[in-house]
């Protein structure tokens, strides 16, 4: 973990007022790996893409388990992506504290899904010393514009 996480997150930010995150693609999947394994297990096949200032993008990965009645991506799994999206840019920017926990959330769908991938790119909207606030768009090729849209608040513990 690089060494800007001693410092304060609500202090290091870009020229254009976003957080920098202080966690890489790779930290944030060992830790991820070892203490939210149930987004590795079974139909769940979710990668980390990219960590940037104020953002990380994840792919849920097509699976048929994920997939409803009629043949689109369920709910539930966009769901989860969305919430998990929204954690991995809470901790590539405040660092590996796992207990950082979802108090509000709120999804729109917004066009039916192919049965096929869904890239989640979260965006911290306010990052503050006890709550984080983003939104999610989630996207997919060949579709225009997003199939879903949510809003995520996490509270951060004490440090």
């Amino acid at each position: 973990m690089t060494g800007a996480c001693k410092q304060s997150w609500w202090k290091r930010k870009t020229e254009a007022g976003l957080v920098k995150p202080v966690m890489s693609v790779a930290e944030l999947e060992a830790f991820l790996e070892i203490e939210f394994p149930q987004m590795r297990m079974g139909a769940q096949i979710t990668r980390i893409e990219a960590v940037g200032p104020g953002t990380a993008t994840l792919t849920l990965g097509f699976a048929e388990e994920n997939l409803r009645p009629g043949g689109t991506v369920s709910g539930p799994a966009m769901m989860a992506l969305a919430d998990y999206a929204m954690y991995a840019a809470v901790l590539a920017h405040i660092g590996p504290v796992a207990l950082a926990v979802t108090t509000n959330f709120t999804i729109n769908f917004l066009r039916k899904p192919q049965p096929a991938a869904i890239v989640a790119t979260a965006r911290l909207l306010k990052l503050g010393k006890v709550l984080a606030v983003g939104d999610i768009e989630m996207t997919q090729a060949g579709v225009s514009g997003p199939v879903a849209h949510a809003t995520c608040t996490y509270s951060i513990p004490p440090r």
